[in-house]
């Protein structure tokens, strides 16, 4: 069954849209009420109405965990109720949209993790369930949810061209 899923998802989403490649290049600005360091272990956790943005990619969360590996950030956590990402993508219609209890940025392979009353949105396409993963870079989804719950998906149909 999440494999037809999979199928499914990845039938309904263009093939090969991805975030806009000059985001990634683009510094990383973060806004929050508070901020602290700790040197030892690489990170920073802000807190309070906390914005991130990079390029077109805006992340809005109560609080964020930054993670550095040789001082380049490597993973955002933002954690909220909801955490909300929006980021334009290498596609004429627009923009990818999400938001969950958690939302994890993996930025070196572009790649988003929502868990906690997850959803995503793509060109009217929408997605829910407990946990979504996206690959911004292979235009892959999966979404997977806990016993007594299910994905729901809602796939608009393919625009007509005008005869």
């Amino acid at each position: 069954m999440r494999q037809a899923f999979v199928l499914a998802l990845a039938l309904a989403l263009p093939s090969g849209v991805a975030a806009l490649p000059e985001d990634a290049t683009q510094p990383i600005l973060i806004q929050a009420n508070a901020a602290e360091m700790n040197q030892r272990s690489d990170e920073i956790v802000y807190s309070g109405e906390v914005q991130v943005e990079q390029g077109t990619l805006r992340v809005n969360a109560d609080r964020i965990t930054v993670e550095y590996v040789d001082q380049k950030v490597v993973r955002i956590i933002a954690e909220g109720a909801p955490a909300r990402y929006r980021q334009a993508i290498d596609d004429p219609q627009g923009e990818v949209e999400a938001e969950a209890k958690t939302i994890i940025y993996r930025t070196r392979e572009e790649q988003l993790e929502l868990t906690g009353d997850a959803s995503l949105e793509q060109q009217g396409n929408t997605i829910n369930g407990d946990t979504i993963r996206y690959d911004m870079v292979a235009g892959r989804v999966e979404a997977v949810s806990g016993a007594g719950n299910s994905v729901r998906m809602v796939l608009q149909p393919p625009s007509r061209t005008p005869r």
